[in-house]
């Protein structure tokens, strides 16, 4: 049956070693790892806004102080988390009722400048389409390696704030454009009504939050402009400049330097994250809540962010993984990081 437009499907290309993995897990294996937890997904929303009233509370006691930047810093980390779990909520994943899972998604992702059901349907195209011409991600994490000046470059102009804007405008649904064939993707114009108006509301509220927000810090009794000055460095600043150099690196390491695109398995990879302490420190600022696991994640979106170290075990463990993009974080910073491929 073929799915209804809107909603995301199965690697459908021919041969697709995606589906002969999908073969490898019983209904009665895959059964327990995508049922949902509450509790746990209560848990992660705890421990990451926990993170962020550290960093608050450590540079409001301290402010003006040098303490300030470590807050920036902890802040910028802690709001990509958010961004996960808007993730999950676009994926149905954070709470069982849908009701629940979207009220929270919107409100995690609204924080952050995120509108989580538009994201949804731009996502949906990236599942439904990867490394193809269709797959709106292209434009992040397509063509590498491309040099270590070339990202170092990218990376320089995302801590400076350069290119928040385009962040937004993708997290907002605006058109991508494939660097390779120049396409124009409309995210937008390929979704069901349902979901084309449910984002329509949603970027509607995500921009209101964010007119109201500075007038509330600036309304702020006793802190006045002062109140205002801390929500402009303590969340504006770390949102658009320590945020960005980790979705970019993060969406390069996921996908980038892929030499086989023609499954999951291959265009997508998984870091490990443990044993030295780089792989260590990429588990804290590049992949929160278990999204090294993304090989994993492209087979069975449909396993939610903390039965995914099961399900990698699972799969290794039926050598599903054998020939799949699995390596330490080490090694995939040395693979994107590498010098620019020869177009010969």
């Amino acid at each position: 049956m073929q799915p209804r437009k809107g909603e995301e499907r199965e690697d459908l290309r021919p041969g697709s070693r995606n589906a002969q993995a999908r073969r490898l897990l019983t209904p009665q294996e895959l059964a327990p790892l995508t049922r949902l937890s509450s509790w746990r997904s209560a848990l992660s929303i705890a421990h990451t806004f926990g993170l962020v009233a550290f960093a608050l509370a450590l540079a409001i006691a301290t402010w003006p102080g040098a303490w300030m930047l470590l807050s920036i810093v902890v802040i910028g980390i802690a709001q990509h988390g958010l961004f996960i779990l808007a993730h999950e909520a676009a994926h149905y994943r954070l709470f069982p009722g849908r009701a629940a899972n979207d009220f929270f998604g919107r409100l995690i992702g609204m924080v952050g400048g995120v509108s989580m059901c538009t994201y949804r349907v731009t996502h949906r195209l990236h599942h439904n389409n990867l490394y193809t011409e269709e797959d709106p991600d292209t434009a992040i994490h397509g063509g590498y390696p491309r040099g270590k000046a070339y990202l170092l470059r990218k990376l320089a102009r995302d801590l400076a704030g350069l290119n928040a804007w385009k962040t937004f405008a993708y997290f907002f649904g605006a058109p991508a454009i494939n660097d390779d064939t120049k396409r124009e993707i409309r995210p937008l114009d390929d979704t069901s009504p349902e979901l084309r108006a449910a984002a329509r509301r949603d970027r509607l509220w995500v921009a209101g939050f964010h007119v109201a927000a500075p007038a509330l810090a600036l309304a702020l009794v006793g802190a006045g402009w002062r109140g205002l000055a801390m929500y402009l460095v303590l969340w504006v600043v770390p949102l658009v400049t320590v945020l960005q150099p980790i979705l970019r690196l993060r969406a390069i390491c996921e996908h980038g330097a892929a030499g086989d695109l023609s499954s999951p398995l291959t265009a997508a990879r998984t870091s490990r994250t443990v044993g030295s302490w780089p792989n260590r420190l990429a588990r804290l600022v590049l992949f929160p809540h278990h999204v090294n696991y993304h090989v994993e994640h492209h087979l069975y979106p449909a396993v939610p962010h903390y039965h995914l170290p099961a399900l990698h075990r699972l799969l290794q463990d039926k050598g599903a993984l054998d020939a799949a993009e699995v390596r330490d974080f080490t090694d995939t910073w040395h693979l994107v990081f590498a010098a620019r491929r020869s177009d010969g």
